[in-house]
């Protein structure tokens, strides 16, 4: 289900925090929302792809701002570029070469601990976990590999009333 309101998080199992621009959902969750969601995060599978991925961070610059602390990573905003430098390139998911589409991409720039990582694009880590919470630098929907989201739906289904 689309999830517009806080409230609506009472209703799913797991949740994915799409790609946009992360300062814009902060200013439309507001105080009460970012808790809320701060809440959910901590209690259920959440998947964060880009923006989302910046939201999930511990640690966020260029500019910095306020992130939900679920992954200790240190993230940075737009690394690889302007809209203008996009790209389709060929990463690696669970040792497994994929295909990951970069937009506006942020960059992990920090691993902390207990943070694992399952994908990377070289040598940097592009999507990573922490129990149930996941999140990726690139956007898995504009590919048509559905391995991202089984492996999240996996999550969901293995750990949606479980800490992790």
């Amino acid at each position: 289900m689309l999830v517009r309101k806080p409230e609506q998080l009472n209703e799913i199992d797991g949740l994915v925090i799409p790609g946009g621009e992360s300062g814009t959902f902060l200013k439309l969750l507001g105080a009460d929302g970012f808790v809320k969601l701060k809440d959910f995060v901590r209690a259920k599978p959440t998947f964060g792809t880009c923006a989302g991925c910046i939201l999930l961070a511990t640690d966020v610059e260029n500019p910095k701002q306020a992130g939900l602390g679920a992954l200790d990573i240190t993230v940075r905003r737009n690394a690889y570029g302007r809209q203008i430098d996009s790209s389709i390139r060929e990463g690696r998911f669970l040792g497994e070469p994929i295909e990951m589409v970069f937009i506006r991409a942020p960059k992990i720039e920090r691993v902390g601990a207990g943070v694992e990582v399952i994908a990377t694009e070289g040598k940097d880590p592009v999507l990573v976990r922490k129990g149930k919470t996941l999140a990726a630098t690139f956007h898995p929907e504009l590919s048509d590999d559905p391995r991202i989201h089984k492996y999240f739906l996996e999550l969901v289904a293995n750990g949606a009333t479980r800490a992790g």
